[in-house]
């Protein structure tokens, strides 16, 4: 490590996977308080490094470590402590780093699969206390089976019931679980219709054989268990539907029922709740309900397959007035994240309950269900599912409801017709064009999780087929809504008042230029505004005509500066 590189980490402050630690006056650390220090560190969720810093202040500042075990701490001797003293063996690595002429012993902590503890059996996690700030807590053995869920070394859903045999499980479930699989439109595994309940189970790992006795697995109870066996065995596993009007709760139903039994009664209760509006297009009359049923049907299931059933909490599935949110315990899988969230590949943490929910035909058999509730909220008129209240416990998945813009959902049967329906990543990008009017590139790659030259790809399609234009060239490009979409909008006025807008700015832009400067070029006038040379040419003379600017010079030579 440099030593810029320290004062990067120590002016970033401390972070889950960054910790200060100073030697208090006349003393060092003690090396137990170091070996749960990287304990801590190690048993992080995030796949990021991880920095323990002795000599330095809880608040940021440089005090330098003492000398350990000797006259100089030897790194080696650092590495060797922390490895005998914890269990499995943590391999860290240990650097005198000199800052100031004061020495910081920088100990770098790798990421682990498995949960790591001290030898006498300890075992902390790095979390944010109660005051909001990073600290180490201890690590409890629900939290150990999340972690090793995490980083796919343990599926939950596949540990066994103890003392629970078939006695448990339900046959109107099984009937259940048959009856959705002819109903999925051939989403399903039609081959295990022709199983028998014993053998639908095995084929689904919801049991297994020990010594000779059935035992059902946590999938067995969740997919096919009786009301009272998931209520004694699986206490972790319920659900609420409620209905929120302002402060009141008009309707609180909590439930402990299987899963698929769970998908039927929420489904039928947005029926209930779910109104509908007709658009014609062509000769096609279409239903824009307030919320998409397959949209809400796959957030739903996503919350109850990827929920953390080692963790106690309801999946609560809340309808207000304006939107639906989907609460699900347990945060986002290893490695993704908000900013991946349409490009991360599938990580299920309970994947055989994935792979069983899959094969009945209720969920993308693509592990892509996200595309699907990003793609049914936009085409319906409505914008963009929101998680951005999720934290590391919870989940949280935001369908906005509310008036639909019905001009917008004409736009897209349309383009639809006409050629081919627009991509997730177009969708996204014309309704984020609808809203704020102007994209840039590396914006429109942030709104589709992608490489800005993907995006400029989307976008160039976005051009080819009428729907949006480039406004400038080069790096300073922009991407608007083009005068056709404008009008399919019912907004002519809009796409106007835009270019009108964007020729005032420009003259602002360039006047303030040549009073900051005394003079400006072709060239320099273009880069400003964001536009071709040509387009600048033409503001140029406008503003001779106008007596604003005086033209010096002829040709390539030639400069704008006061009249």
């Amino acid at each position: 490590m440099t030593n810029d590189e320290l004062r990067d980490l120590v002016a970033g402050g401390e972070t889950l996977a960054v910790e200060f630690k100073a030697d208090p006056p006349d003393q060092m650390v003690p090396d137990g308080n170091l070996v749960q220090a990287a304990v801590c560190l190690a048993n992080r969720l995030e796949p990021e490094p991880a920095f323990l810093l002795l000599g330095v202040t809880n608040d940021g500042q440089i005090t330098g470590a003492r000398p350990r075990h000797g006259e100089r701490t030897d790194p080696l001797r650092i590495q060797a402590l922390i490895a005998n003293r914890t269990t499995p063996s943590l391999a860290v690595r240990a650097e005198i780093v000199p800052v100031d002429g004061l020495e910081v012993l920088a100990v770098e902590v790798p990421e682990t699969r498995h949960p790591v503890g001290t030898v006498d059996g300890r075992y902390f996690r790095r979390a944010r206390g109660s005051d909001g700030k990073p600290a180490c807590v201890p690590l409890h053995f629900h939290e150990m089976q999340t972690m090793q869920a995490e980083r796919g070394l343990l599926d939950y859903s596949m540990l066994p019931v103890a003392d629970l045999g078939e006695e448990a499980l339900d046959p109107l479930e099984f009937a259940r679980y048959r009856r959705t699989i002819q109903e999925s439109q051939g989403r399903g595994d039609a081959a295990l219709l022709d199983l028998d309940d014993g053998e639908l189970a095995r084929a689904l790992g919801a049991v297994e054989m020990v010594n000779g006795k059935l035992r059902v697995r946590v999938l067995g109870l969740l997919l096919f268990g009786k009301q009272e066996a998931l209520a004694s065995h699986l206490p972790a596993h319920e659900a609420a539907f409620q209905v929120l009007l302002g402060p009141d709760v008009a309707v609180n139903d909590f439930f402990r029922w299987p899963l698929l039994r769970l998908l039927e009664e929420f489904e039928g209760r947005l029926r209930a709740r779910n109104q509908e509006e007709e658009i014609q297009v062509g000769i096609l009359r279409i239903g824009i309900p307030d919320h998409s049923p397959r949209g809400f049907r796959e957030a739903v299931a996503n919350a109850l397959i990827h929920r953390d059933y080692s963790q106690l909490g309801a999946v609560h599935v809340q309808m207000h007035e304006d939107r639906i949110e989907v609460i699900s315990p347990g945060g986002f899988p290893l490695g993704v994240r908000l900013d991946n969230l349409l490009v991360a590949g599938p990580r299920p943490r309970n994947p055989m309950l994935a792979d069983a929910l899959k094969r009945a035909g209720v969920v993308e058999r693509t592990a892509r269900g996200i595309d699907l509730i990003y793609t049914e909220q936009i085409r319906n008129g409505r914008p963009a599912p929101a998680y951005d209240r999720s934290t590391e416990t919870n989940v949280v998945v935001v369908l906005p409801g509310g008036k639909a813009n019905l001009d917008f959902v004409r736009l897209v049967v349309e383009e639809g017709r006409q050629s081919r329906p627009p991509t997730l990543d177009e969708l996204l990008i014309l309704n984020q064009l609808t809203l704020v009017h102007r994209l840039t590139t590396e914006e429109a790659a942030e709104l589709v999780h992608k490489s800005a030259a993907q995006a400029r790809s989307r976008l160039e399609r976005l051009v080819e087929s009428g729907l949006v234009e480039a406004v400038g060239s080069g790096r300073a490009r922009t991407w608007r809504l083009s005068a056709v979409t404008y009008r399919s909008l019912g907004q002519e006025a809009a796409y106007v008042r835009q270019r009108e807008v964007e020729r005032v700015r420009q003259v602002e832009l360039i006047l303030q230029y040549v009073e900051s400067y005394g003079r400006i070029s072709r060239g320099v006038a273009a880069e400003l505004c964001r536009v071709p040379p040509h387009r600048a040419s033409l503001l140029l003379k406008d503003l001779v005509e106008r007596g604003q600017l005086r033209r010096h010079g002829q040709r390539r030579w030639s400069w704008y500066g006061k009249p």
